[in-house]
């Protein structure tokens, strides 16, 4: 036994590299798009919409009577808006930050197993293990979204709370770092809350120098956002939002064959090593986030980012897992650790052994090449129509200059749960004020059953290609009509 555990030993470093140049390979294609405009997801010219009216002063969180919504915080516009100056463009300055921050989160996995007494190839396989999972199962990295930068923010305070020995500079810096990360973005409570779990359990005298800076911090925070613009942030981050048991179903079956392994680690670590203190913070962790997340992710609209946390937290389980099989003695549990770290990657290896597209090489050497020239003619045809435009993917709307943009699924939401009225709304879809309108999609439809009937009675479709659909006025209104 102890002879082919020596044998088999070379595999898992091996492997480890195979995997570690995969992921290279796929944040290559992500910074190769960054350029590009093509969009990669329906939020990148919402965000790109708000880094603009961030750095112009006003409009950042429209008017209620406005088409347009912002239920995040606004840090990351004021973060992102600044380099897109450098950039001219908001999208691919969002995009920079996004592949910065996936960057620094897989150095700062790697680390934080470091400081939970991890080797180093338990380390690199947490990191590698939490950039497969989002390079193979979302289209965030590389994606103008704040969802990643706050997540990069938390862990790097999370590698202040793991340090020793603690200090009250060093749990001042974690509390600043979490609640940056809060105002970047708000569903980010679940690391902070298990560090402060955590720290009450082992360590109180941390725990107490966490908690009061956090507080202090966030109720400032809320403060100066009152004072500068007038009206409460949390009242604003409760957007009109239906919930749906489905979702949340659909979500979590989608979610759980990646993490499977990782799970069985997990608990494999609290039943064995039940006194370990490392343990304990990734079981917090894990715990907080997966439930937290799951609830998230029944929200209409809510994306794979509501898993996240719970992806980080299973990576740092794996790694740790990984690590105490390793450490034993017997050469009989290093086996069951090699194969448990085979058994974690697998799920990420068939999809893409039977992605026919990772064969072929244009895919990596001039990636979305079709797209971006379909998009530049769709972004053509929306400039060539003047006036207002929709664009369900704001991107369009956003690279053809258009101003006054909507936001289709907010408004969409805002409808169905009952919170505006779809009359001035609907009027100006009859007075054909939007010289033209892009969905992704008409089947299901975007927007409730009563703007469908008047948007399809008074728009016909233009053009449709794998970019979106794109509709024109059906005829003309006589002038005095319009704005009745």
């Amino acid at each position: 036994m102890n002879a082919f555990d020596h044998a088999i030993a070379p595999i898992l470093p091996v492997l480890l590299t195979i995997a570690a140049l995969g992921c290279l390979a796929g944040v290559v294609r992500a910074a190769v798009i960054v350029p590009l405009h093509v969009s990669l997801d329906p939020d990148e010219g919402w965000n790109a919409y708000h880094a603009v009216a961030a750095m112009a002063g006003h409009g950042l969180y429209p008017a209620s009577g406005s088409f347009m919504a912002d239920n995040y915080p606004p840090l990351s516009f004021y973060l992102v808006g600044l380099l897109g100056g450098l950039t001219g463009d908001q999208i691919v300055a969002g995009r920079i930050v996004s592949l910065a921050a996936f960057v620094c989160i897989c150095g700062f996995v790697l680390l934080a197993v470091r400081r939970l007494c991890g080797g180093l190839q338990d380390a690199v396989f947490s990191a590698v293990l939490f950039a497969l999972i989002l390079l193979l199962t979302s289209d965030y990295v590389g994606m103008d979204d704040p969802q990643l930068l706050g997540h990069a923010l938390q862990l790097a305070a999370l590698l202040f709370v793991l340090r020793q020995p603690r200090s009250a500079t060093t749990m001042f810096a974690a509390a600043l770092l979490f609640v940056l990360a809060s105002f970047v973005k708000h569903n980010l409570f679940a690391l902070p809350l298990a560090a402060l779990v955590w720290l009450a359990l082992f360590d109180r005298r941390s725990a107490l120098r966490l908690a009061v800076p956090v507080l202090a911090l966030t109720v400032c925070g809320l403060a100066v956002f009152r004072l500068y613009f007038g009206f409460d942030l949390i009242s604003r981050l409760a957007s009109a939002r239906l919930w749906s048991f489905a979702q949340f179903q659909n979500s979590l079956a989608t979610w759980l064959p990646f993490v499977v392994v990782p799970l069985i680690g997990l608990t494999g670590l609290i039943l064995w090593h039940a006194k370990d203190r490392s343990v304990w913070f990734v079981a917090i962790y894990a715990d907080l986030a997966i439930l937290t997340g799951a609830v998230i992710a029944g929200g209409a609209g809510v994306d794979v980012n509501a898993m996240f946390d719970a992806d980080i937290a299973l990576a740092l389980s794996a790694g740790l897992a990984l690590g105490r099989l390793l450490e034993e003695r017997k050469p009989f549990l290093h086996i069951i650790g090699r194969v448990f770290a085979l058994a974690a990657l697998i799920p990420f290896v068939l999809p893409a052994l039977e992605n026919s597209d990772w064969r072929d090489w244009s895919f990596w050497q001039r990636p979305m090449r079709d797209e971006t020239s379909l998009a530049a003619q769709d972004i053509a045809f929306l400039r060539a129509h003047k006036g207002p435009a929709i664009c369900e993917s704001l991107a369009f709307c956003y690279w053809a200059g258009k101003t006054d943009p909507v936001d289709v699924f907010n408004l969409d939401q805002q409808f169905r749960t009952g919170t505006r009225d779809p009359g001035p709304f609907l009027r100006l879809i009859e007075a054909h004020h939007y010289a033209a309108i892009e969905l992704d999609e008409t089947d299901p439809f975007p927007l409730p059953r009563i703007v469908q009937s008047a948007l399809l009675y008074n728009y016909r479709i233009d053009h449709s290609d794998d970019e979106g659909i794109f509709l024109v006025a059906r005829f003309s209104v006589p002038a005095n009509s319009a704005r009745s």
